[in-house]
């Protein structure tokens, strides 16, 4: 295992110390919690939360600020943050007005979320909101979920909701924007490679030089199918596919990321989102914007995620409004 880290079991603090220093007009992060809390706080809104197990940077923390995440709990790597750690970022961005909890369908951090929302609400009497991220088409259940696993979408969600919550919109309305976005969104993905959890010290698992897996989850859980590494283009198709026949995506704009894995170069990424936009293009679905490059990742995964929303004008229109994270920038 070739790494820049310390010892493997400070990895996430050491991370959020330089997190902490290379953005201090952003975040405030509480290093001892693992928390990262937005600096510039925008009272009289609905607060939003999101998190799980570090190793997918720049989500969820790189996506805390403006126009996005109130607060981002990190667990460690590939594991879930814990109740008292969310319900604590939970009371403490609380300003009255509800806080949305968004989570990826895991089992664990659905669990924690769930629980943290409950004692938040007994303890605290704060109101919370959940949305379930869910996008994955890639397979029904997983060595870590019940349904459908939550992936690339996530990012879809917590920026337009997000962006909602900026407009002093209420919880329930930007609880019911994020639904909107989970609902409208299907994803897909393929390695190339394993990734390798610093604390285990060798990959996931094992894939030959000529090999991929298709559908893999962002914790490198086994995918649908293993065969032998195609063309780009055949990649794309495989993509494309398997999210057009979940969901119809003519008729109206869409959104579209391809997510590169954590160790693909953006070249092949950017090559990879040619081939896709052209083969949408093909069945009639326009992209409206688009995102390409690492948001969603897996550690030191080579690979690469195909993320679609199908988008209404209220979407686009919050889409474009400003945001202002570590991960993610535009706007005024």
């Amino acid at each position: 295992m070739k790494k820049l880290i310390n010892d493997p079991k400070d990895v996430v603090t050491d991370s959020l110390k330089g997190m902490a220093l290379a953005h201090p007009d952003l975040l405030d992060v509480d290093v001892d919690t693992h928390i990262v809390y937005r600096q510039l706080k925008k009272t009289d809104k609905v607060a939003i939360i999101s998190g799980g197990g570090s190793g997918h940077e720049p989500l969820h923390a790189g996506f805390v600020g403006h126009g996005m995440l109130d607060a981002a709990c990190c667990g460690e790597v590939f594991t879930s943050p814990v109740p008292d750690q969310i319900m604590e970022a939970t009371t403490k961005v609380n300003a009255g007005k509800g806080v949305l909890h968004i989570v990826k369908n895991y089992t664990g951090d659905v669990m924690n979320f769930e629980m943290a929302a409950e004692l938040a609400a007994a303890e605290s009497d704060v109101e919370v909101a959940t949305v379930v991220v869910n996008d994955d088409v890639a397979v029904q259940d997983s060595l870590y979920t019940a349904g459908r696993r939550g992936v690339g979408g996530t990012l879809f969600v917590e920026r337009i909701a997000g962006a909602l919550a900026e407009t002093g919109a209420d919880l329930e309305a930007v609880r019911e924007i994020a639904q909107r976005v989970n609902d409208n969104t299907r994803s897909f993905g393929l390695a190339l490679t394993s990734c390798t959890v610093p604390a285990a010290g060798r990959p996931t698992f094992d894939l030959g030089e000529d090999e991929i897996e298709l559908g893999i989850g962002i914790h490198g859980e086994p995918g649908r199918e293993r065969r032998p590494l195609q063309s780009a283009h055949e990649l794309a198709k495989e993509l494309v596919e398997a999210i057009t026949a979940d969901l119809d995506f003519t008729g109206g704009p869409v959104i579209a990321m391809l997510g590169g894995m954590g160790a693909s170069p953006l070249s092949e990424l950017y090559l990879m989102y040619g081939e896709c936009e052209a083969l949408l293009a093909e069945k009639g679905i326009k992209v409206a914007r688009s995102l390409v490059g690492n948001y969603v990742t897996s550690l030191d995964m080579a690979g690469c995620a195909l993320s679609v929303c199908r988008a209404d004008d209220e979407m686009l229109k919050l889409w474009d409004a400003p945001v202002k994270t570590a991960g993610l920038q535009w706007g005024e």
